[in-house]
């Protein structure tokens, strides 16, 4: 993938997540939204189980599996739309993705340093203190300018 594409993808991405992020999403029902959705419409799970042409214990099977995080989102989907609801599926990063990188290029940067800056300072030439950062920066913005994959 080109620079370009890559930097533009992750300035597009960035926008997108950080709606999700700054959006107050509500907790989930201990009992999961398909039951806390279902019992709010006064739908009975014998009633679900007809309209889905499944067991009253398939639902209470899928209800447990959605309040234990087990169930999957191919069955999610279905039982999402047997309700009338849309499943909507995202991963938020809890910072933006550029901040995710930034730190990660440190940390690779001060991963590769920190055998050199050792061997320096037992021959008693270690750098000072805003030298050695700025050889930091300059070297996590180099791993940053370069491919991403460098950085895991």
């Amino acid at each position: 993938m080109n620079k370009k594409f890559a930097s533009l993808q992750l300035h597009q991405m960035d926008s997108t997540l950080a709606k999700a992020r700054d959006a107050r999403l509500p907790i989930r029902p201990s009992t999961g939204w398909v039951k806390a959705i279902r019992e709010s419409l006064g739908m009975s799970a014998s009633a679900f189980a007809r309209k889905l042409g499944i067991t009253p214990a398939s639902i209470a099977k899928f209800e447990k599996a959605e309040a234990d995080e087990k169930i999957t989102l191919a069955s999610l989907r279905k039982l999402a739309s047997a309700l009338d609801c849309e499943l909507q599926y995202t991963l938020v990063p809890r910072k933006s993705l550029e901040e995710i990188l930034g730190e990660r290029s440190m940390a690779v940067a001060k991963e590769r340093l920190r055998p050199i800056a050792h061997s320096m300072s037992l021959e008693n030439q270690s750098v000072d203190k805003s030298a050695g950062d700025k050889q930091l920066q300059l070297l996590a913005k180099e791993i940053l300018d370069g491919p991403r994959r460098n950085l895991w």
